[in-house]
């Protein structure tokens, strides 16, 4: 089908679906009562369309991401837009709670969720009509000059899929961001918790906790944004690789100050939230040019971006799983589930315990983690991409 082997045309039919799919959960399908069948249905239903029409919507995005240009520069043209857009996306938050009254008013949290899946949708159709694929041209003159090739075979099928896996520099991404998507988890779910634990509130108050954490969502961006120049003259591989450092030493030096340095803790959880997202941001280059790299060696007719960011996914996504199912069984052992609530009595060292676990958490997984990550990505051998104008012939 046309619509799904061409990128624009799977973001143009899929994005009204994708709005749609979003917009399903907040409109019950009747008034639940509690423990009604009904409402289980309504969950299943809206997670199966929304997580299909995101991987759907998604692996075009990215496909298209490595298909638009060859060109390094260009490239971090459209990693600089995609973060302003994060940005001006990530306000969208406050503004619904602002005129949801944080929740508290839900039928202008739904006026509020329609007007951003109209603004999502309008969006989308405009990249749908107006993008293209530097292989947009070939295929369409292919395809005016010869009859319609066959599908391809299962054989076929299977033997490109051996040949991304056996390819040694996506075995090394691979395992790379494996890692990095459970830091990302982590720290998305966690940050908070080990903060309103290990910080007291006389230290901290909420609302300073609140800016911190709000602080790890909106700087990644503006921290990509700064670094573009960097970008061009250095490459992702070795900000890549120096983001690890960074985080490992400061996971270091946090260890050796212990749990009671409140403000530096603070700017450690911040600090770490922020490198991560960033240094995350940058993943689509590498999976770019290991897509050049394979079209090259296999000299084949278009590249197999869908394949190469499916693949990716396929053996990434279970660490956004593992994250939290490792650490919450950790937690428990020492007795996470019953004191989980901040200022509720506990017995001290009961609680002790449990803050100095999640202090070693926070500074063991990062440091664990991150030598893990330095290990797999020292060997990657694409790196200089940067230096050459452009590897293919865009076109």
């Amino acid at each position: 089908m046309e619509c799904c082997s061409r990128r624009r045309l799977s973001i143009l039919y899929g994005a009204p679906l994708y709005c749609l799919a979003f917009l399903l959960a907040w409109f019950p399908w009747r008034t639940y009562e509690p423990d009604d069948w009904l409402s289980g249905a309504h969950l299943m239903v809206t997670l199966c369309a929304f997580d299909g029409m995101l991987t759907f919507v998604l692996l075009a995005q990215c496909a298209l991401f490595a298909e638009i240009s060859g060109h390094h520069q260009n490239r971090l043209r459209l990693i600089k837009y995609s973060q302003v857009a994060s940005l001006m996306g990530s306000s969208s938050v406050l503004f619904c709670g602002l005129i949801s009254e944080n929740m508290d008013n839900f039928a202008a949290f739904q006026g509020f969720s329609v007007v951003v899946a109209i603004l999502a949708c309008v969006c989308m159709l405009y990249t749908g009509l107006n993008s293209e694929s530097r292989f947009d041209s070939k295929t369409s003159e292919e395809g005016s000059q010869s009859p319609e090739k066959p599908p391809l075979s299962v054989s076929s099928v299977m033997s490109m899929t051996w040949q991304i896996l056996t390819n040694r520099d996506f075995q090394l991404f691979v395992i790379m961001n494996f890692f990095q998507v459970f830091m990302v988890t982590f720290c998305n779910n966690f940050t908070m918790i080990f903060a309103e634990h290990l910080i007291p509130q006389d230290v901290l108050p909420s609302l300073a906790k609140s800016v911190m954490y709000g602080a790890g969502f909106i700087c990644p961006q503006l921290l990509v944004l700064c670094s573009q120049n960097l970008l061009h003259k250095f490459g992702y591989y070795r900000l890549i690789l120096i983001t690890f450092y960074v985080e490992a030493g400061a996971a270091v030096f946090m260890l050796l100050l212990g749990s009671g340095s409140y403000y530096f803790l603070a700017l450690f959880l911040t600090s770490n939230m922020v490198l991560v997202q960033a240094a995350f941001s940058l993943f689509n280059l590498p999976l770019a040019d290991i897509i050049d790299s394979d079209l090259q060696k296999y000299k084949r007719s278009s590249p197999l971006s869908s394949m190469v960011f499916g693949t990716n996914a396929l053996f990434t996504k279970p660490a956004q799983s593992l994250a939290p199912m490792l650490v919450v069984s950790i937690l428990n052992q020492y007795g996470y589930a019953e004191m989980k609530d901040v200022g509720k009595a506990a017995d001290p060292v009961a609680l002790q315990s449990l803050h100095s676990v999640m202090f070693y958490l926070v500074c063991v997984v990062p440091l664990c983690v991150t030598a893990l990550q330095v290990l797999a990505w020292r060997p990657f051998s694409i790196r200089d991409s940067h230096t050459m104008d452009s590897k293919y012939i865009d076109g």
